[in-house]
């Protein structure tokens, strides 16, 4: 079991799993951000780290992220010691292994902030496989250059009916837009959270 860092709250109305990305653990500046955005309203967060992250951070050597299916049985060890109404959640690579489990545990949904559609000019090597079965509630939150998927390739195709997709302007995978845009990155982070609260109350009473 991994360490874990949680957002604690009092009488939470859900309680969120969230992953980190391929190349940055669950502290970072990002994540530190979602998590304590989404405490705010009244929702318990847990991070994690996957092994293959928290021996990097040991030994000062970077690595590889483990293959999809070591990553998804760390993940769903993670479930399996949080209460329900749950909601599984990650950054970019943490995004789609919680969107890939999401099927086959009892979370009722799922949020990927920064999904990877595909690698960045490869727009060919698309990983969507397990949306065509995805019958539970999807959110992705996107910014609006990002190389993992851009607005302009119209991602909501490839996504089941019910999924929703939102889009914050200007951002790259970090949601950091360009100066030039007149926006900041606490701006997309800020709508990141409420996007997320919103799909989360949605999500609560259509399964009430």
């Amino acid at each position: 079991m991994s360490d874990t860092l949680v957002n604690q709250v009092t009488n939470p109305k859900a309680n969120v799993l969230l992953a980190h990305g391929a190349g940055a653990g669950m502290d970072t500046d990002f994540m530190n951000a979602i998590a304590g955005g989404l405490s705010t309203h009244k929702i318990h967060v847990v991070r994690f780290e996957f092994s293959y992250m928290a021996k990097r951070k040991v030994t000062g050597k970077k690595s590889a992220p483990s293959r999809l299916p070591q990553l998804q049985e760390e993940f769903l060890e993670q479930i399996q010691t949080l209460p329900e109404p749950l909601f599984v959640a990650g950054k970019s690579m943490g995004g789609r292994v919680a969107t890939t489990m999401l099927e086959s545990s009892k979370a009722l949904g799922a949020i990927a902030y920064g999904y990877p559609f595909h690698p960045p000019g490869r727009p060919e090597k698309l990983r969507i496989e397990h949306f065509e079965t995805m019958t539970k509630s999807l959110l992705i939150v996107q910014g609006t250059r990002d190389p993992f998927g851009k607005e302009e390739e119209d991602p909501q195709q490839w996504l089941p009916e019910q999924a929703r997709l939102t889009w914050l302007e200007d951002g790259e995978h970090s949601f950091k837009p360009r100066k030039s845009s007149g926006r900041t990155l606490e701006q997309n982070i800020t709508e990141a959270v409420e996007a997320t609260v919103a799909f989360i109350e949605m999500t609560l009473k259509e399964n009430a």
